[in-house]
């Protein structure tokens, strides 16, 4: 997430920014120039997709588009983001990701014209999209496919049949099934499982650190065990059943984990599930998809599936990317149409497929691109990385029982996944509870 920087800082970053290598879009004619920066695909496929999408665009409405692909590794988007809107210039759009819209929006223009429209060609957004870019009543930021990824189970199916009797294959078979099929699929059950792994050297590749997936992976967690931290009031709620039930589920599963766990980067699962170490992670299909390229015997052995479920229900952590309007922008009106397009169904899934199916687009019609069903090795084993309507599932953000301002400090604090390292450092439910509350009395003062 951004880091707090000075103005001096900021303007040394945007002069530094301005010199970065562009991707040009060279149209005849350009009638008008528009600027990008945009986030820097993990799937080497995705900016090149980018690119000809942009391009085609660009060339029917005489634009002159240049685009930034900006990484995430080293916080890099997020500093220039922060530079920018604290200098006043820079692009013209910019991807933001889950909280950064709210950390940033008296910076951008209003997109409700464009998200009228995408929502009547498109239908109703997906959980949590309205939560982090409408702002007092006003969509601040268009919600987009690319970069935007849930955390579902991605197991080796050879693993879990082997030690814990589970065909994962069967239980969520790659094509549409009765409500409540899978439904045995619960915490309860995951446990098990990890158990079964763990004894036989094969632990789940969960991180219990404050990195982003940490985040994520536990909040969801807690979510499904009504472990909600705050209310939508802003109310401290950390001393609850639900949270000690989650913390509880915590400390049961943190010994079936690698000891490493708490060292986690956001890179150590997938290179866990990868080089064969790993039963199980939680994560979009990148690990799958470089082990495709690099371990073919184990992409070909990984089954994605939707999170188990709780008291609470099936909550599938999520991280969703938006594309803002600086208010500074010099080409506003080109930019809500660049937005617009990108956001059109041919367009989405142009750029979903082209980065096997990782993306995973805002509005709940584009939950049927074929993408899913058609990726291999093995056949359809990304078929349920999306939410089906029969698995009774729904994404969830981390935090988002409360107020954004403060739910974006747990986020950045990694508070949920800390107390569950509190936990597996042998500590107990009233520690890491009374720690957690004196942290949100501090977010809150």
């Amino acid at each position: 997430m951004s880091r707090k920087i000075t103005r001096r800082g900021a303007l040394k970053l945007a002069a530094a920014s301005t010199a970065l290598p562009l991707v040009h879009i060279q149209t005849a004619g350009a009638a008008g120039r528009l600027t990008c920066a945009l986030w820097d695909h993990w799937v080497p496929a995705g900016n090149d997709a980018m690119r000809k999408v942009v391009a085609k665009w660009a060339a029917k409405n005489h634009v002159d588009v240049h685009i930034d692909f900006l990484t995430a590794i080293g916080n890099k988007i997020d500093l220039t983001m922060g530079a920018e809107a604290l200098a006043g210039e820079g692009h013209d759009i910019f991807a933001f990701d889950q909280w950064t819209v709210h950390q940033w929006h008296e910076k951008l223009t209003p997109v409700d014209d464009v998200m009228e429209s995408l929502l009547k060609l498109n239908g109703p957004v997906i959980e949590g999209i309205e939560y982090l870019s409408k702002i007092n009543g006003h969509w601040m930021a268009v919600p987009v496919g690319p970069g935007s990824a849930p955390l579902p189970p991605c197991a080796r199916i050879s693993m879990l049949k082997k030690f814990a009797g589970l065909d994962v294959t069967k239980l969520y078979p790659a094509h549409e099934v009765k409500e409540g099929e899978g439904a045995s699929w619960t915490y309860d059950e995951h446990l098990r499982v990890a158990e079964a792994c763990f004894k036989n050297g094969y632990p789940f590749g969960l991180g219990t650190g404050t990195t982003t997936d940490s985040v994520q992976t536990w909040g969801a967690i807690f979510g499904a065990f009504g472990g909600d931290l705050i209310d939508a009031k802003g109310n401290v709620t950390v001393d609850s059943d639900g949270v000690r039930a989650a913390l509880e589920y915590a400390r049961k599963l943190t010994r079936f984990l690698s000891r490493d766990s708490v060292s986690y980067d956001d890179a150590s699962n997938n290179r866990a599930l990868i080089s064969g170490k790993a039963a199980m992670i939680w994560n979009p299909p990148s690990a799958w998809a470089v082990a495709k390229r690099d371990a073919p015997q184990v992409a070909a052995d990984c089954w994605t599936f939707p999170n188990p479920v709780g008291p609470k229900g099936r909550l599938v952590p999520h991280r969703p990317y938006f594309y803002g309007v600086w208010k500074f922008a010099k080409n506003p009106s080109a930019a809500k149409e660049l937005m617009h397009y990108l956001m059109e169904r041919p367009q989405a899934e142009y750029l979903t497929t082209a980065v096997v199916g990782y993306d995973i687009p805002p509005f709940k019609s584009f939950a049927n691109f074929p993408v899913w069903a058609e990726v291999e090795p093995p056949k359809g084993t990304v078929y349920n990385y999306p939410v089906r309507p029969w698995h009774d599932a729904r994404y969830y953000i981390t935090g988002m029982s409360g107020p954004a301002e403060i739910a974006v400090q747990m986020w950045n604090r990694g508070t949920i996944p800390t107390m569950v390292a509190k936990m597996m450092a042998g500590g107990t439910p009233e520690q890491s509870i009374a720690w957690a509350k004196n942290e949100l009395d501090g977010f809150l003062h």
